[in-house]
């Protein structure tokens, strides 16, 4: 069942490995089938290069394994909080890449410093609280999940807006139309997250990027009078 998505999510989970954005098996895609309320998502501990389609789990909104012989990743159940709570998105990308991780261990948002950051990111990625002893005890997965979608809830951000988020002391989570956009979504705040580290060093009194310069970006590429890229596709 769901195959054509199956090779798309697939497909989205290679790409991890060619971006640069995981090591060993940390990391994970999925993308969902909002019809049937059904998701696709990669198998819990399966190294990248041995991974075929047919490995790919089905799992329902509430974790759920409807079809696949092999254990779905253990981030699953933070998965399917944020397509239950998140109706919006199509797919999630979950990863430990390096720069995004080191902000996530500083329980530090990164900040908007330059107008690559603002092609895709409206405004500062924020990063969760920390997690309770209980939290993190019962429940820990989901408790992810809850506490990204309380972030998001508590800062005003529309996920249509703001495409990813940091769990304090974890990594990064990212979301987006459908499962490759997340995958996209999860390199831009890898790249971002170096480049501001990297601007920091050199300017440790480097302000944020003025709005003015932040909506032209964003809105240039995402608003209703967008001009960036073509009307139609090539080829």
């Amino acid at each position: 069942m769901l195959e054509k998505l199956k090779q798309q999510v697939y497909e989205a989970n290679m790409q991890l490995s060619q971006l640069g954005l995981v090591n060993f098996t940390w990391g994970n895609v999925s993308g969902i089938d909002r019809e049937q309320g059904l998701f696709v998502i990669k198998p819990s501990g399966v190294p990248y290069e041995q991974l075929k389609p047919t490995d790919l789990v089905v799992v329902d909104l509430d974790g759920n394994v409807v079809e696949g012989k092999l254990r779905p990743s253990s981030d699953t159940p933070t998965h399917a909080v944020l397509y239950r709570k998140l109706p919006q998105i199509g797919g999630i990308t979950h990863t430990h890449s390096p720069w995004a991780v080191s902000y996530a261990a500083a329980g530090s948002s990164i900040p908007i410093f330059n107008t690559t950051h603002a092609d895709t990111f409206y405004g500062e990625i924020p990063v969760t609280r920390n997690l309770t002893t209980e939290e993190i005890q019962n429940d820990y997965e989901e408790n992810t999940g809850k506490v990204i979608i309380e972030t998001l809830k508590k800062l005003h951000l529309s996920p249509f807006t703001m495409k990813g988020i940091l769990v304090n002391r974890h990594g990064p989570f990212t979301w987006g139309k459908n499962a490759r956009e997340s995958v996209y979504n999860a390199k831009v705040l890898e790249v971002v997250a170096e480049m501001d580290y990297h601007t920091m060093m050199l300017n440790p009194t480097v302000n944020s990027m003025s709005t003015n310069l932040l909506n032209k970006h964003y809105l240039r590429k995402h608003g209703e009078d967008a001009y960036y890229g073509q009307k139609i596709k090539l080829r």
